[in-house]
């Protein structure tokens, strides 16, 4: 069965200003999660947006500037500290609530992906499974987190050489677990998950 694209089928049956919200980072080891919020111009949509889960990195990295260019956004964070005390989920939905309320004006309706939704939205929010794969807000917020994420993990590894983030973005590859035995913790991994939690238990570095 053939995959379909995404389009603004959600957007229309909510209101005239919506806006599509997703995050990246919920399952690296290291770095802050990062969430988007984005307004799309229906009349000018940046050629060949998708979701970015199927998309090349030089594509994403192109639709980042485009979409930058032509439609509202708002990029917004939640840090390691904040993961580590709140959880990932809940530190996920704070990101996502801090962009909405970082656009410039507050839209109708936010579709989040996924199916919980912040609390304290200055609009009415409305959670959407696999809402990447289906609105194109959505996917243009999903494209921004994950680029704006990736930059700033690669960022990170050139002050932290040898966990690979410029690579593997913090995820927990065979590589980066491979590093955390060898390095030891960086201020910047999440001690609450399980593998650097169970090496500081172990006393490694």
């Amino acid at each position: 069965m053939p995959r379909s694209h995404p389009d603004l089928t959600h957007e229309a049956a909510l209101g005239a200003r919506v806006c599509g919200v997703d995050e990246a980072g919920r399952g690296p080891l290291a770095g802050p999660v990062a969430a988007a919020a984005v307004v799309l111009n229906p009349h000018d949509l940046p050629e060949g947006l998708n979701d970015s889960k199927v998309l090349s990195a030089a594509r994403r990295e192109r639709l980042f500037d485009a979409i930058q260019a032509r439609a509202e956004v708002s990029l917004a964070w939640a840090s390691v500290e904040e993961i580590d005390r709140l959880n990932i989920r809940e530190a996920s939905l704070l990101a996502m609530r801090r962009a909405v309320e970082g656009l410039a004006i507050p839209p109708d309706a936010a579709l989040i992906d996924g199916n919980a939704c912040p609390q304290g939205l200055p609009c009415r929010g409305v959670t959407l499974v696999k809402g990447d794969a289906l609105s194109l807000s959505v996917a243009a917020a999903s494209i921004i987190a994950k680029v704006a994420r990736d930059r700033v993990m690669a960022e990170l590894a050139q002050a932290f050489p040898g966990y690979g983030w410029e690579v593997n973005q913090g995820y927990p590859t065979a590589a980066h677990r491979a590093a955390l035995l060898d390095l030891g913790v960086t201020p910047h991994h999440r001690r609450s998950f399980r593998p650097v939690h169970n090496i500081l238990l172990s006393g490694i570095k």
